[in-house]
């Protein structure tokens, strides 16, 4: 009789609560439409639910008037038996610049403590020096730490550089090492030479986070599988594929009855896609959510958009009233990436990289107006750049400023102080006074209206009554 096959399930993290909504419509899911589903989604067995951190701290804020701290705390009440896992960029935590470390602690530990279980933490530009402080907070607050490497290619990119990498976060106390692959670029070939790699290299569970922008997504999930990845990222169908993830039910049952058997149930499965189908079809009828994500296009594997950015870059095109130019913009992506020493495009840099290339398609000629970001990357703001610098690109973006070579966050002194007075009375904890720290504007308005005192509804009923002569 044949021996039957070791079983090494794979396990499954579903994105459908931050980047598949992130991804496909600008992070506007609210809490009132997660919550019918949040104890079905409890139940199913994911390794963790993503569903915190990335753009709905500042979306939370900005658009929807919704507390991100209260989502959280929201969230952990409703799915108290799945690790929550939320995305942090490192010393930008969820902002766009450097934080003093001070704020990255405080930070780390208020989301431990308000219901966050899995810390993906990566940087942008793969500089370990921005994710040191982050990683050791995470593990002295006892999360679990999930260190990323952003995956791309370019010609400073290969398999050596990322196992390298992933040895370096092993070596600074990771608990799992994630391939952060924000645009769909990792082939499936690549992913299982990869994976196999890695899984030779690397004590730790790897973690796959892929996409489905280039149409591959599905096959690099399955190949990475065969190559013996741990976790993968997915998201149920409703708002799965296009720049989001693929989806949760394909691998499911693909995966049924193989040693790899996820062992989710697909009738679980399919009554939460009912329910989020509904708020996709919300979305789609407010405008919200643009068909345009959707749409596999292979021509992501010459600009490296990551979803996130192309809904951005079609929102800020819109605003601009230059819609007409969307493809001249995704074209001048990749030529303003080697001007800027070929970072990965993952937020921040790939705001950086796209608000910078609609600035030059727009203005007619490249580099006439330079963002402040930009001149932050190209004067080392944000960490050391993978590859070189077009040299009079940077000159003409900052002059004979000095560049920056040591560790960023090392020319900040402590900040939380300065923060926590500057946010005054608006601030009733020290989750506020973090909110004012990320997003000071957005916060100001959002915490003084939220600390407006509400109208008492008797004593509104009453003079009601009392007006009409009740």
């Amino acid at each position: 009789m044949a021996k039957t096959a070791k079983k090494n399930p794979l396990f499954i993290t579903d994105t459908i609560l931050r980047d598949a909504h992130q991804s496909q419509a600008a992070t506007r899911m609210r809490i009132d439409d997660m919550i019918p589903a949040l104890e079905k989604l409890d139940d199913v067995g994911y390794w963790s639910l993503e569903c915190w951190g990335g753009a709905t701290f500042d979306v939370c804020m900005r658009f929807l008037n919704e507390d991100p701290w209260e989502r959280l705390r929201t969230l952990k009440k409703h799915m108290p038996k799945t690790k929550l896992q939320m995305l942090l960029r490192g010393q930008n935590i969820l902002g766009y610049k450097h934080y003093a470390d001070d704020v990255v602690d405080m930070f780390v530990a208020k989301s431990i403590e308000n219901g966050i279980d899995v810390m993906r933490i990566f940087d942008a530009l793969n500089d370990v020096r921005n994710v040191e402080q982050a990683m050791k907070s995470c593990k002295k607050y006892g999360g679990i730490c999930e260190a990323a490497i952003s995956y791309t290619t370019s010609p400073v990119h290969n398999e050596e550089y990322f196992v390298k990498l992933a040895k370096t976060l092993e070596s600074m106390g990771a608990d799992v090492i994630c391939i952060k692959d924000m645009a769909n670029l990792l082939l499936p070939m690549d992913a299982y030479s990869l994976v196999k790699k890695l899984k030779e290299e690397v004590k730790l569970p790897i973690h796959l986070h892929t996409h489905n922008t280039t149409g591959t997504g599905d096959m690099t999930n399955l190949m990475a599988t065969w190559a013996g990845v741990d976790i993968v990222d997915c998201a149920l169908s409703p708002m799965a594929n296009g720049t989001a993830q693929p989806a949760t039910e394909a691998l499911v049952a693909t995966l049924q009855g193989t040693d790899r058997d996820t062992g989710l149930d697909l009738n679980k499965l399919s009554d939460l896609a009912a329910h989020f189908r509904g708020v996709a079809d919300k979305m789609k009828a407010e405008g919200i959510l643009d068909p345009k994500v959707l749409n596999v296009d292979g021509k992501t594997l010459i600009y490296q958009v990551p979803g996130g950015m192309l809904s951005n870059l079609i929102s800020q095109l819109k605003q601009m009233g230059a819609e007409d130019k969307y493809y001249e913009a995704l074209a001048e992506i990749p030529r303003v990436r080697k001007d800027f020493g070929y970072p990965p495009l993952v937020t921040p840099t790939s705001q950086i990289v796209g608000t910078q290339a609609v600035m030059n398609v727009v203005a007619g000629e490249r580099y006439k107006m330079v963002g402040k970001e930009s001149k932050g990357l190209l004067r080392g703001e944000y960490g050391q750049v993978p590859g070189e610098v077009n040299e009079e690109v940077r000159k003409k973006a900052i002059g004979d400023e000095e560049v920056i070579t040591c560790r960023p966050a090392d020319l900040l002194e402590p900040e939380l102080e300065k923060y926590r007075a500057e946010a005054g009375d608006l601030a009733k904890c020290e989750e506020d006074v973090l909110s004012y720290a990320l997003f000071p504007q957005v916060a100001s308005k959002f915490l003084a209206e939220r600390n407006k005192p509400k109208a008492d509804e008797n004593a509104v009923r009453e003079l009601y009554v009392e007006d009409l002569g009740v």
